[in-house]
């Protein structure tokens, strides 16, 4: 699968910008602020339908501009994939398929698998739980429309349960009865999210391992596990047994909207004792992980963004990324940098057609 062509309209710092790719690799090189890391974001949004960076739609509009339109041709099976996402202010995004509008935005997922890679994945390591969360559903999400449903109905009907405790609260009150459907519900839907999610990591963590050892040339052990409140007990029997607490906080504090990923390097969490050059090392390693299983599952290859990764990295490292994009017969690749000649002579050791686009 690649991205033969691109059209932007009002998109962040683009008025109107058209490109058409090479189906290997593509480089976008210029200094910082030229919109980089905007023509990645762009390619992100057609595969996600969201944007990578900023979670507020309106913002990625142009300033003093109405709408935003990304349109991209996809070339996937030997089929031409016309994909359209627009949106006005005032009005709900829309994404078209061929020329048809979803009817729901998360049926478009997993239509045009993608990894990206960038500077803004320190998040995972520094950040809450939340984070690592949404990483490791947007990847289980792009190969199973089943869990992205459930997930969906879970964090509605979480959303419920949260507001009747904040009604007791309010109103010095308390309906066990009422109580006990939503949790009934969260159980139903939770509990195959829960195995969904062991079932991802048994299948992830060795990949993992394996990307990690060979872009740090194997000589440090990292590792990463599931923390779940769901590894003690089932959610119905956890969620009887946190009523009080629950009351008491007004929101609801077990389940699998509270499952985290702990990451470490020598038995040592990886935030505390990774160097900057090891965290960016972790973070690429999760990615191409994610990359392998995608293509694993889906029998196609993930389109590949690489934002601005060669910075911080030693020679080694780059390297070893190289060998690694070479040799696993990687699809379409699309790098931003800095420095184009840093950039042309990775492009070039990777024996691949190319273009470079200076920005």
């Amino acid at each position: 699968m690649y991205l033969k062509q691109l059209s932007l309209v009002n998109y962040r710092n683009f008025e109107s910008r058209d490109y058409a790719f090479d189906n290997k690799i593509n480089c976008f090189v210029g200094d910082n602020g030229k919109g980089k890391t905007n023509i990645l974001d762009a390619i992100y949004h057609l595969a996600l339908g969201k944007s990578y960076f900023n979670p507020i739609a309106t913002q990625n509009i142009t300033h003093g501009k109405d709408f935003f339109l990304i349109e991209g041709t996809f070339i996937k099976n030997q089929r031409e994939e016309k994909i359209v996402c627009s949106l006005k202010k005032g009005s709900k995004k829309v994404i078209k398929r061929n020329g048809k509008p979803y009817e729901r935005l998360s049926d478009h997922i997993g239509l045009l698998p993608l990894v990206i890679i960038s500077p803004s994945d320190r998040d995972l390591i520094l950040e809450g739980s939340e984070t690592r969360r949404k990483f490791m559903d947007g990847v289980i999400s792009q190969s199973n429309a089943e869990y992205l449903r459930n997930l969906i109905r879970y964090n509605k009907v979480l959303s419920q349960r949260n507001s009747l405790l904040k009604f007791f609260s309010l109103n010095n009150t308390f309906d066990a009865d009422t109580l006990s459907v939503y949790d009934e519900q969260l159980h139903a839907l939770g509990s195959p999210i829960y195995e969904e999610r062991k079932r991802f990591l048994e299948a992830f963590i060795p990949l993992f391992r394996e990307q990690y050892q060979a872009i740090s040339g194997g000589s440090e052990l990292v590792d990463l596990s599931y923390e779940s409140s769901l590894n003690k007990d089932e959610l119905l029997p956890l969620l009887k047994a946190n009523i009080n607490r629950d009351r008491s906080l007004q929101y609801t504090s077990v389940g699998i909207h509270k499952d985290d990923l702990l990451f470490q390097i020598a038995e040592h969490p990886i935030k505390k004792f990774g160097s900057q050059g090891q965290q960016k090392s972790f973070l690429i390693s999760l990615k191409f992980a994610q990359f392998q299983l995608i293509k694993q599952q889906e029998k196609t290859t993930p389109i590949l963004l690489l934002d601005d990764i060669f910075d911080k990295l030693d020679e080694n490292r780059v390297a070893h990324i190289i060998t690694l994009v070479e040799d696993k017969n990687f699809g379409q690749i699309f790098i931003s940098d800095t420095h184009p000649d840093r950039t042309e002579s990775v492009v070039k050791a990777i024996h691949q057609s190319y273009k470079i686009f200076k920005l």
